[in-house]
């Protein structure tokens, strides 16, 4: 399965950061690539804050962050977004994605009525394409192995096995549940369970949804919508055409492509009212090597790494900043001071793609 390239298509780029805290040095580097991914090619760039998980929001971070992006340099095109302000267009786009049904050939149906969709093969055993899922975090774990090394779970489909009766008597009971994707059973032909993408910095990708994705949740049991719905609508809504974020989340590339897909079978486009992408087309995509900290953790904000708030404070310069980013994508061949703009004529994606090895800083030793 393998959608057409936004190739002719002008670049839109965005910012897409998390409100939980202040941005650090792996943030501004992930931030400047997408930056200039787009602004080379002579595109847009948008912000999108990305508020969904409300529990774990700190107040005024999008502030924080905003006023990073502006003291890096990095602009961006119109206002921002806020996830927490679409949940209207989300569970818009669930109903109808709950409405499909899949026979076990494939064939998908939204309301009794065929839907044409691109591949005929991707036969689940289950009819629903989004099912309830009642299973613990730890019913979960105690079923599954982690996939690959990197911790990832594959949900057994214990509730995709369940019958209608007991899945409606569990409803109608009130028990907890979250909303998971389905997508093709291993009986299902290669070709309709393989998600395939050229990415810009890592080349060809190939994910089996069957054995190194499964069903993932698209609506939490707390009624969050999950990461991999909101940002997969987002992206279509927004006609968003090339995604710029770090090696991690190259498997939900494929997942995200996936809902894309159904997206466009259950008509759901439609609904997204602000939206000029086109559910068939897929974007480009650059996924990039992590940033990790001296002590051999990757950089992140629960870990207390070094944050944009602290060099400011120590009164780095933030062309400092930006020219150790641009080492960091091996847009230059050592740190220098420059400002974004004066990065945009040498920027391509040679140099990152010429070393995709994890990036280990000391920011301590760099920004003295």
């Amino acid at each position: 399965m393998v959608g057409e390239r936004v190739s002719a298509a002008p670049v839109t780029g965005r910012l897409a950061p998390s409100p939980t805290g202040r941005m650090h040095l792996g943030n501004a580097y992930a931030a400047l690539a997408a930056w200039l991914g787009a602004r080379a090619a002579g595109g847009r760039v948008l912000l999108r804050i990305e508020d969904i998980d409300a529990p774990r929001v700190v107040r005024d971070a999008d502030r924080w962050i905003m006023d990073d992006l502006a003291w890096l340099g990095l602009d961006w095109d119109g206002e921002p977004v806020y996830q927490s302000r679409r949940l209207d267009l989300y569970e818009d786009v669930l109903c109808r994605l709950q409405g499909v049904t899949l026979d076990r050939r494939g064939r998908a149906s939204v309301g009794g009525v065929s839907a044409v969709t691109d591949a005929s093969d991707g036969a689940v055993d289950d009819s629903s394409l989004v099912y309830p899922c009642f299973c613990s975090r730890a019913d979960i774990r105690a079923a599954s192995a982690p996939n690959e090394g990197d911790g990832f779970l594959i949900y057994p489909g214990t509730c995709r096995r369940l019958g209608e009766s007991e899945r409606g008597g569990r409803l109608a009971h009130g028990d907890r549940h979250s909303w998971r994707i389905a997508v093709p059973d291993a009986s299902a032909p290669e070709t309709s369970r393989v998600v395939a993408f050229d990415d810009l910095v890592f080349g060809p990708q190939r994910f089996d949804l069957t054995r190194q994705v499964g069903d993932v949740v698209v609506r939490r049991s707390d009624g969050l919508f999950a990461y991999q719905l909101a940002v997969s609508v987002d992206d279509l809504s927004m006609g968003v055409t090339q995604v710029v974020r770090g090696r991690d989340l190259l498997r939900s590339t494929a997942i995200q492509l996936w809902i894309r897909r159904w997206v466009a079978a259950c008509g759901a486009e439609e609904s997204v009212a602000d939206g000029v992408g086109r559910p068939d087309m897929t974007p480009e995509f650059a996924h990039l090597p992590l940033i990790d900290a001296a002590d051999g953790r990757r950089m992140a904000k629960r870990l207390n790494s070094l944050d944009l708030g602290t060099l400011r404070e120590r009164g780095v310069d933030p062309r400092a900043v930006v020219g150790y980013c641009a080492w960091l994508l091996r847009v230059v061949d050592e740190p220098r001071p420059m400002t974004p703009d004066e990065l945009v004529p040498a920027f391509s994606w040679d140099g990152v793609r010429a070393d995709t090895s994890d990036r280990v800083v000391d920011a301590d030793e760099s920004f003295r």
